[in-house]
């Protein structure tokens, strides 16, 4: 499947216990946060009523299906503890963590936010929102932003500075002026301008970080393009009349991967970070979306509760480092130089 040089790189990057450690624990909170419905919510994972089995995390049932009087969605935890519910048998398997993250537990005593406690392990918010569970949730939503962005931007990035570098030319400086000229946008007034005409949202914030991110990679696409189609290889193949997509294809792109490779990690790490400030600034996803850079907003209102706070710059913090160990392992395992010592 991978050639032998690709097989000696991976073993080396397994050899670096940091980073591939930290590739393992990153990788399992973000497969589990894919299923945070099933493992954090208020919602029973099963309930029976009346002889019936029910699944409300993935389906809805109104209220008249457990003997209550409208059609709107059922309220589990008024169940929990209605008695005419356990008097008809009736019973349900709650998640391990049995909060919503956007539910307000406005029947606590005081006001919010409350200390942590064995229902709220680590308190809850102004708004009397369980912390660990917008934790997790917003855990699942930085990593599919930073993922996402990342796959755009390389993809993007890769295929302009291909063009350039292999064209080269005219086509070079007229794409290296245009970037120029687009780099020196001010991206936070272009957040700001389309986030007031066509809202805040997951898919904006990603359209608009995307048009930027790029740019940086394209630099390395566009070096690694220019020295590769002088190759020995390559100047063969365009002898033989290869046509330039083979040349592009098969072979420039393969070997110009290291720089995109080395990135990727990094470019996941910066893509956190710019959306936990963007939340923190107050110009990210809106409210009420699980936001770390929101929580560490409420924490700074709410000195008096360091709890808010210091779990979302605990969680940021503890995921950045596994990001960046890992991105260290990558970048250790597929450098040349490094790679060379092992020869």
């Amino acid at each position: 499947m991978f050639s032998p040089a690709t097989q000696q790189k991976l073993r080396k990057f397994r050899s670096i216990k940091r980073a591939w450690w930290s590739f393992w624990i990153l990788s399992i909170a973000f497969v589990l946060s894919l299923f945070s419905e099933q493992l954090v919510n208020d919602h029973p994972l099963l309930l029976g009523y009346e002889g019936k089995l029910h699944f409300p995390t993935l389906k809805f049932y109104s209220a008249q299906t457990f003997g209550g009087r409208y059609k709107t969605e059922a309220n589990y935890l008024a169940l929990r503890t209605d008695p005419e519910f356990q008097a008809s048998g009736g019973w349900m398997l709650l998640p391990p963590i049995p909060h919503d993250p956007n539910h307000p537990y406005l029947d606590l005593a005081g006001a919010p936010p409350h200390a942590p406690s064995p229902q709220h392990w680590l308190g809850t918010d102004n708004a009397a929102r369980d912390v660990l569970a917008r934790l997790i949730y917003g855990f699942r939503i930085c990593m599919l932003f930073a993922l996402s962005l990342t796959a755009i931007s390389s993809l993007i990035g890769i295929t302009i500075g291909g063009i350039q570098g292999f064209f080269s030319g005219r086509t070079d400086i007229l794409l290296q002026r245009i970037i120029e000229i687009w780099s020196a946008l001010p991206f936070l007034y272009v957040v700001i301008l389309l986030g007031s005409i066509y809202g805040q949202s997951f898919a904006m914030l990603l359209f608009v970080m995307a048009l930027f991110e790029w740019i940086g990679l394209s630099y390395y696409m566009r070096g690694e393009f220019l020295k590769l189609r002088e190759q020995p290889y390559v100047l063969a193949s365009r002898g033989l009349g290869a046509r330039p997509p083979r040349l592009i294809f098969l072979q420039i792109l393969p070997n110009a991967m290291t720089p995109v490779i080395t990135l990727l990690p990094f470019m996941v790490v910066a893509g956190i970070s710019s959306l936990t400030a963007l939340d923190f600034l107050g110009f990210g996803l809106p409210p009420p979306t699980p936001s770390w850079g929101e929580m560490i907003q409420q924490g700074l209102q709410n000195l008096h509760a360091p709890w808010v706070a210091l779990s979302a710059v605990g969680a940021l913090f503890l995921t950045l480092l596994l990001a960046t160990f890992i991105g260290e392992g990558v970048r250790d395992a597929f450098d040349p130089k490094s790679f060379n010592k092992l020869q």
